[in-house]
């Protein structure tokens, strides 16, 4: 059965491949579409609709129409659409997430796992949204009463990737929804679908019209600067590479917008010699294959212990050489494909890179077959900190390991880089434990702890990493404004 036929059974008839705009579903004004592939197959999945700068104004006008209403609904109200949205998503969770390893090439388990993933931010700022709480401050005058508002920012754009199309949207959407913002989003035009059904179900779930807008196209650029353009536009969420992210920072200069971005990664994962070692390797082997290594978080350096390091190395290596390459669709799949032909280029650079400056191989290293996507678990031996794969974010399924001698160097290490998005250490010293979870430069530190994100956290980056917080009881903050009232009786 050929990739296409699969997602129309999954579709089960539906064909929300329009634009979401207000009251509904709608082609782009210029009739334009774009195709959807798997990455796994290079099989046409679908099209969808390919937006022009006047649909992207066509949103931002049902959103801020729809904004006045929404922001006055009771929170209890909002929460119970969003605890609803949450629900469809569990029930429809097989349908989901064959949509979402279809277009996106993951293993079918871990798509699961990320529908899952991702009902749980819309649960979790359901209850946020019942706890928006302002405050009464003391005055230091008799007649004087001083009060803060907390009040939902307006109209918010989010622009999301393809590594994790549903989860990166509830991050950004359940705080936004549960605030009482109205959203404009924009997935990655890679998966347009996974973005697409979530829109279908918020509107099943009872979310009013124009409260989300969903826009897909294949070129960013009149999105972003439509939205950065429009006054009424107040915030901007975005998640991928710091080099967009920077560009976004300037935009956003000439209206003043609010920014969260959640950028690039150079994740350290430092293992010390008293580890619990089988932990340790686990571990690695989550935070670095984890989606075929194409996370922001993923173990991207692997710093062990020389006196362990040989032990290490040998059961690793054992680990990922049985690793399975394949179609995401496979039960029996652990990594699936890269998303497209420029990542596998950049995983071979870095492979090759490593090479020349004297690593070797302890198994991969080469694309699974020539003309697909897909590339084998590669573990590298004798890494050193001035190749390609520990300076810059691989995104793919290649593990360097590199050797350290004392918690001085290897902190060293960890922390020379432009990038503090997370990192993770394996100890059984609960004095070092500490040390290094206050010494690391990073927003997220797992001690022992190889998946440590979690609806209730907050996530985000220190340094080029990033500008904000999402998930955790700070994440609903991003979507607010302080307002002191000052009222004299």
């Amino acid at each position: 059965m050929t990739d296409a036929r699969i997602l129309a059974q999954t579709m089960l008839g539906n064909e929300p491949y329009g634009l979401l705009i207000g009251e509904g579903w709608r082609p782009a004004t210029g009739g334009g579409r774009f195709t959807v592939t798997n990455p796994a197959t290079g099989d046409h999945l679908a099209e969808v609709a390919d937006a022009d700068a006047s649909d992207v104004q066509a949103a931002i006008d049902a959103a801020a129409t729809a904004l006045p209403s929404w922001s006055i609904v009771p929170a209890p109200a909002r929460a119970a659409i969003l605890r609803r949205a949450a629900g469809l998503m569990l029930e429809e969770q097989e349908r989901l997430a064959t949509v979402m390893t279809l277009e996106q090439g993951k293993p079918l388990a871990e798509a699961r796992g990320e529908i899952a993933y991702a009902a749980s931010f819309l649960t979790w700022f359901a209850g946020e949204a019942e706890r928006i709480y302002g405050m009464t401050i003391p005055a230091s005058i008799a007649n004087k009463r001083l009060l803060v508002l907390r009040q939902p920012v307006g109209v918010c754009a989010m622009i999301t990737p393809w590594n994790f199309p549903s989860a990166m949207i509830t991050r950004k959407l359940g705080p936004a929804l549960a605030a009482g913002c109205t959203a404009v989003i924009k997935p990655a035009e890679q998966t347009p679908l996974s973005a697409l059904e979530l829109g279908r179900i918020l509107r099943q779930a009872g979310l009013p019209d124009g409260v989300c807008n969903i826009v897909t196209c294949q070129d960013p650029i009149p999105f972003s600067t439509t939205i950065f353009d429009d006054e009424r536009v107040r915030k901007v969420s975005f998640t991928g590479s710091t080099e967009v992210g920077k560009l976004l920072i300037q935009q956003s200069a000439a209206t003043v917008k609010r920014l969260s971005l959640e950028l690039g990664g150079n994740a350290p994962f430092i293992v010390f010699a008293d580890a619990d070692l089988d932990a340790a390797v686990s571990g690695a082997l989550a935070s670095k294959f984890r989606n075929a290594g194409q996370t922001c978080v993923c173990a991207n350096r692997i710093f062990v212990q020389r006196s362990i390091y040989e032990a290490f190395a040998e059961r690793f290596t054992v680990r990922v050489a049985a690793m399975q390459v394949g179609n995401g669709l496979d039960p029996a799949t652990v990594i699936g494909p890269l998303i497209d032909q420029q990542a596998r280029t950049k995983v071979e650079r870095h492979v090759a890179d490593a090479l020349a400056g004297g690593a070797s191989i302890l198994t991969g290293g080469s694309a699974a077959t020539p003309e697909t996507q897909f590339w084998t678990p590669t573990v590298l031996a004798h890494a050193t900190p001035t190749m390609l794969v520990a300076r810059e974010e691989t995104f793919g399924p290649v593990a360097p390991l590199i050797g350290f001698d004392d918690e001085a160097e290897v902190l060293g290490y960890a922390n020379a880089t432009p990038f503090g998005l997370a990192a993770y250490c394996y100890t059984r010293d609960l004095s070092r434990a500490w040390r290094m979870a206050e010494g690391l430069e990073y927003g997220i530190v797992g001690i022992n702890d190889a998946i440590p994100s979690t609806a209730q956290a907050p996530f985000g980056g220190f340094k080029q990493s990033g500008l904000g917080r999402e998930g955790g009881p700070s994440g609903i903050d991003e979507y607010l404004e302080e307002k002191y009232v000052s009222m004299v009786l």
